[in-house]
């Protein structure tokens, strides 16, 4: 859907993207994430056809009349009324959408019981949902959504998570997020952007694999001084972490290792074991080690 070739943009003497090939295939759903100031607004403008880049190409299999666009602050006049707004979204595209669809996105949005009221007393979260609304209610191919769940509640987030995840293979989201946990659960792709460059790009599960070492996090019965002691002696544990009176994280230099060793210590220690789980690697780790 969207291949870009040493895509580059500078602010004078900013550079602030820096020979980007970025790939994103027809139907999925593509985390954009980076550290603030990585690029990743000034990215999506360009996608979008908001800004121009200062070399390199941009490829598109869509036409512009299917690309929506959500900013990260989305704004409107503040006497319009929500069924409004989206009604004036839908008469916008190139293919207006059935009238009838305006009620159906302001429903997946949440915005059903506040639809006639101004927008203007609506708070941040509230005019989140409506652009994202006023974005998908004429069913474009491409939406490029920029931190679309950032200002929202628990609950908001939950809601815009699922209608993502619904999108997947009925169009093509480009995501940017600095919510990692958001785009681990939404993302089957993603692309990590650090100081302008891509620093990632791939799948999110071929990202997590790379964690090379496995943690384990054992919940004991006290005292478990003497049990956290052993497994810092022994040559197949990278670390150890204390948590509490009676949980111990702990991290192997394999699966391996652990699968074979981890039990021989505990029963050694006399160690009364409550839970033993493996911990499953988050994207926040692993970004964390790529970015910084």
């Amino acid at each position: 859907m969207i291949r870009t070739k040493g895509l580059t943009k500078r602010y004078g003497d900013v550079l602030a993207l820096d020979d980007i090939d970025l790939k994103v295939a027809a139907g999925s759903v593509y985390g954009l994430i980076g550290p603030n100031g990585a690029g990743k607004t000034t990215l999506l403008g360009i996608l979008a056809g908001l800004k121009r880049p200062t070399n390199g190409s941009v490829e598109m299999d869509v036409s512009s009349s299917d690309v929506a666009v959500l900013p990260d602050t989305p704004r409107f006049d503040a006497w319009l009324s929500a069924r409004e707004v989206v009604d004036l979204a839908r008469n916008i595209g190139a293919k207006p959408a059935p009238p009838d669809r305006v009620e159906t996105v302001l429903d997946e949005a949440g915005l059903t019981d506040a639809a006639d009221r101004p927008i203007g007393g609506f708070s941040r979260g509230m005019l989140q949902r409506l652009g994202l609304a006023a974005t998908i209610v004429n069913e474009p191919q491409l939406l490029l959504l920029d931190e679309p769940s950032s200002a929202l509640d628990p609950i908001g987030r939950r809601e815009v998570l699922d209608l993502v995840s619904r999108l997947r293979g009925e169009s093509t989201v480009v995501f940017s997020s600095h919510i990692l946990a958001d785009v681990q659960e939404v993302c089957d792709t993603v692309g990590i952007l650090r100081e302008g460059r891509l620093a990632y790009q791939g799948s999110v599960s071929d990202l997590l694999s790379k964690r090379t070492t496995p943690r384990y996090l054992v919940r004991l019965r006290p005292p478990i001084e003497q049990t956290v002691e052993a497994l810092r002696q022994a040559d197949w544990v990278v670390a150890v972490d204390q948590l509490g009176p009676d949980q111990v994280r702990i991290e192997a230099a394999s699966v391996a290792a652990a699968e074979s060793s981890l039990a021989a210590v505990l029963a050694q220690t006399q160690a009364r074991v409550v839970s033993l789980v493996p911990e499953a690697a988050t994207l926040e780790d692993v970004v964390l080690g790529i970015v910084t």
